[in-house]
């Protein structure tokens, strides 16, 4: 006679598993920190070589379209490089695509207030593993500070070259990604992994 399990036992089993689950080692979360940080990086320095190249053969205004273009790809591939989904964020994006969803929002706050209390910006990143509807995520942000570079497009309004103004307001009529002064964080680079 073959015995059979009862339909609510059967039922229940995911949900007790749920239950159980937990989170990812110290090591775990520490590896997973190490390559955001790594991820992180790759981006930074890939985008900055091109946009230096592009500025020396484009000009200022010509090579808006590496961050338009070209930062989208470089994200696409350290997240297929790394693992994880990376992107550019911030609360006065120039990229529709670029706003920030509440923990993104939360942790530039939080790596503004200690730029604030003087901590070195080239160092500055948070990370944490939430909770979401779908399960556990890891989440890891790391400032963007403004470099003098970045002043030609991203400074005061009103002493951007005429040329930048025109390419922004054909590329982006709705940025509002400008007024930043040198070591200012103007956005993050935002990375997550479902766990």
């Amino acid at each position: 006679m073959q015995k059979t399990v009862p339909a609510l036992a059967v039922l229940a089993l995911p949900v007790l598993l749920a239950g159980c689950a937990v989170g990812p080692t110290a090591e775990e979360q520490a590896a997973m920190v190490a390559d955001a940080r790594k991820a992180s990086g790759a981006l930074i320095q890939k985008l900055g070589g091109e946009l230096q190249g592009a500025i020396k053969e484009k000009g200022p205004d010509g090579a808006i379209s590496v961050c338009k273009e070209r930062a989208p790809q470089v994200a696409a591939e350290m997240s297929k490089q790394f693992n994880f989904d990376v992107k550019r964020v911030s609360p006065k994006n120039r990229n529709p695509a670029g706003v920030p969803d509440a923990w993104e929002a939360e942790a530039q706050a939080g790596l503004e207030k200690r730029l604030a209390a003087g901590e070195d910006p080239k160092t500055l990143d948070t990370w944490q593993i939430v909770d979401t509807p779908s399960g556990k995520m890891f989440r890891f942000a790391k400032a963007l500070p403004t470099q003098p570079l970045c002043l030609t497009c991203h400074g005061d309004p009103a002493t951007l070259p005429e040329p930048v103004k025109a390419r922004l307001a054909a590329d982006y009529p709705q940025d509002k990604a400008t007024g930043y002064a040198p070591g200012m964080v103007r956005g993050i680079i935002t990375i997550k992994r479902a766990l």
